[in-house]
């Protein structure tokens, strides 16, 4: 059953190493991250489990590591060889921060369905009694005319009733044809947390788009 959820965003510039002089654009996203995991932590969960989106679905253990060299920096999680992509990599980068680890990581893929994340979800929050998930997704990169998709009018009223939602401690429901044309990255994972059923109490810690992609810090607690 799921105790408490942290929704953070998986931008490779979270890491100060690959931001270099402009790391302290994002100091106030990093502050609500970590505050964000740390409700993990405070649940005293059984396990933690890590969710992002990624090209290709994919199962990996506590021991899993990462490295964000393609993004221009090797920096590491964990030990061993990479194999984890940048979502979960990201994931595993900020529970180290916080001192916690994770039983296991999912990568849902960013097309996935919306029946297929649910069940993700569902079997995720049957794995102990009391589950703690760490959900990576960014919203979407569609918010200005500097964004990665450029400027679509239907981006931001997307992209704020999903932080809405999540305040709420629910999870939009997505047309998922939308969200892909508004590059809103995070629906799978978003939908995975949904699949859990969980009843918790919301809470935004950040909402911006520094860089015209829609990144969100937020935590669920009992």
């Amino acid at each position: 059953m799921l105790v408490a959820a942290a929704v953070c965003p998986h931008p490779p510039l979270l890491v100060p190493e690959l931001a270099g002089a402009a790391a302290g654009e994002l100091d106030d996203l990093r502050a609500a991250c970590a505050s964000a995991v740390s409700a993990l932590r405070d649940a005293e969960p059984d396990v933690i489990v890590v969710v992002g989106g990624a090209d290709r679905a994919g199962a990996y253990g506590a021991d899993a590591a990462g490295t964000l060299a393609p993004w221009g920096v090797d920096v590491r999680t964990g030990e061993g060889e990479p194999v984890l992509p940048l979502s979960l990599s990201i994931g595993r980068w900020l529970l180290e921060r916080t001192n916690l680890a994770a039983a296991e990581f999912h990568a849902i893929p960013f097309d996935a369905t919306s029946q297929n994340c649910a069940a993700l979800g569902g079997r995720l929050a049957d794995l102990a009694g009391r589950v703690a998930m760490l959900v990576m997704a960014d919203g979407s990169a569609r918010l200005t005319e500097k964004s990665p998709g450029f400027l679509d009018p239907r981006a931001r009223p997307l992209n704020e009733a999903a932080v809405k939602a999540l305040a709420r401690g629910e999870v939009l429901e997505f047309d998922p044809a939308e969200a892909a044309e508004l590059w809103f990255a995070g629906r799978a994972a978003l939908e995975v947390l949904a699949g859990t059923g969980g009843s918790l109490n919301g809470e935004v810690l950040y909402d911006d788009a520094p860089y015209g992609v829609g990144y969100f810090a937020v935590r669920w607690t009992e």
